[in-house]
């Protein structure tokens, strides 16, 4: 059961899918996505909280704005609403515990950079889309140039 009506919530699911991140509602949806897939994939594990929208989606946005280096694909789970799918993701998150708001790298379905809650909450946007963006360019591959 979710926490909270989903008319509340909507305008924060929509935050991330405007940026083109593929939400997850389900676990079978989260394997499908996760799974041992090649290549990499940014988890934000999306939240209600305070410091959700103050820092940690002002941050993916800022991270993912003209950035040179994304990730192949990038999903959401939203902590408290989709309880059963939020809890597969973070499942992939292997040695973390649950953290929300949090976000996660995935290469080839391994975990590879994790940004728990502690690193969210008590920081700007700007400092959070900075380490983000410092991760994607190290984790995930530049486009060609055409």
């Amino acid at each position: 059961m979710a926490m909270y009506p989903e008319i509340m919530v909507l305008p924060m699911r929509e935050e991330l899918t405007r940026l083109g991140i593929e939400e997850l509602r389900t676990p079978e949806e989260v394997d499908r996505a996760l799974k041992a897939q090649p290549g990499t994939a940014l988890v934000v594990v999306n939240s209600i909280c305070g410091c959700a929208a103050g820092r940690m989606r002002p941050a993916v946005r800022m991270a993912l704005q003209n950035a040179a280096v994304r990730p192949e694909k990038s999903f959401s789970v939203f902590a408290g609403q989709d309880k059963e799918a939020t809890d597969r993701a973070r499942a992939y998150f292997t040695g973390h515990p649950p953290s929300s708001p949090s976000i996660g790298i995935l290469c080839d379905g391994q975990l590879v950079y994790m940004m728990p809650r502690r690193d969210i909450e008590s920081r700007e946007a700007p400092a959070i889309a900075a380490d983000l963006k410092a991760a994607l360019e190290k984790f995930c591959v530049k486009a060609a140039a055409v």
